[in-house]
């Protein structure tokens, strides 16, 4: 378990990228931190392994304050995959990803050993282990950056956007690669983007960031999607744009799922859905038409996830 207790960060030239912050993460769930640019995610995610320490306030590992012992070690025990993988480009796949094994005293032999099991862990072909981060596409660089915050097999995973410098269907693919290695290896997981959709979908708890690191609303997916907190919430999540509010329109080839503009969002899929839009047909979508409509246009069901 991770908690935050009080915690301000205030830089030197008077600028307070955290207000006051308290919140509890759960051990083995993947927690979110989504808000627009300056809201202090990122400043919160580094303050887990000391990269930046808070003005005041604590930042504790299961109980223990992460100040209190030495920032190397601490580093070295948390895994973190940043955004565009953050590779040594001089270093070979295989290298890069036995990089922390290499640093704590494991054996060559033994740390490039674990770097062929988690290339096969991530997806990611043995016969690019000799190969160098410039030979590989942005996705495989990304598969690697997640390996290496794998290699002494962590309890807790960061992630700062890791994603947001691939194209949308190489993002989509390492996101449904995240939701597998987590139900595989049940970290705890906090991951930082801007992109609301994808805190949705890889989110057990999202938490909602205005400035200041102030959290405008707290919850699963489903939660957020059902009641946001306030109009900045609405307005953030698309709610407030119609974005979310979709029905089910029948067309000639069958039925689909629309947003509040009129705009094609997704289709039915599966018998029960099926069945439904099909009732629906002759007077207004049911309630349950109108939750397959959200699961099938991307929106996470009950429960806060779509694994």
């Amino acid at each position: 378990m991770i908690e935050f207790r009080s915690v301000r960060k205030t830089y030197p030239d008077g600028t307070n990228a955290v207000e006051r912050f308290d919140l509890v993460i759960p051990s083995r769930t993947t927690t979110v931190f989504v808000g627009s640019s300056g809201c202090g995610k990122t400043t919160l995610l580094r303050m887990i392994n000391r990269m930046v320490d808070p003005s005041s306030g604590s930042v504790s590992i299961d109980g223990k304050d992460v100040a209190d012992g030495d920032p190397v070690q601490l580093r070295r025990s948390i895994g973190y995959v940043m955004q565009s993988s953050g590779l040594l480009p001089h270093r070979k796949v295989a290298d890069n990803i036995a990089t922390v094994p290499l640093l704590t005293g494991v054996s060559k032999s033994e740390a490039r050993a674990r770097a062929l099991e988690l290339m096969d862990t991530v997806g990611l072909d043995r016969a690019f282990a000799d190969r160098y981060p410039s030979q590989l596409s942005g996705g495989q660089q990304q598969r690697v950056g997640v390996a290496r915050g794998l290699a002494v097999d962590p309890n807790i995973l960061l992630m700062d956007e890791p994603f947001g410098a691939v194209d949308p269907l190489v993002r989509n693919d390492l996101q449904d690669e995240l939701i597998r290695l987590q139900r595989e290896l049940g970290k705890t997981v906090v991951f930082v983007t801007h992109d609301i959709d994808e805190a949705f979908k890889l989110g057990d708890q999202v938490v909602i960031l205005k400035k200041g690191g102030e959290i405008a609303q707290l919850g699963t997916p489903a939660e957020i999607l059902s009641e946001p907190a306030d109009d900045f919430v609405a307005n953030f999540i698309g709610a407030g744009r119609g974005r979310r509010a979709l029905r089910v329109e029948q067309t000639p080839t069958g039925p689909i799922v629309v947003d509040g503009d009129g705009r094609a969002a997704g289709v039915l899929t599966g018998p029960v859905a099926v069945v439904d839009a099909a009732a629906g047909m002759h007077g207004a979508p049911s309630a349950t038409t109108e939750a397959a409509a959200s699961d099938a246009a991307g929106a996470p069901a009950q429960g806060g996830s779509t694994r």
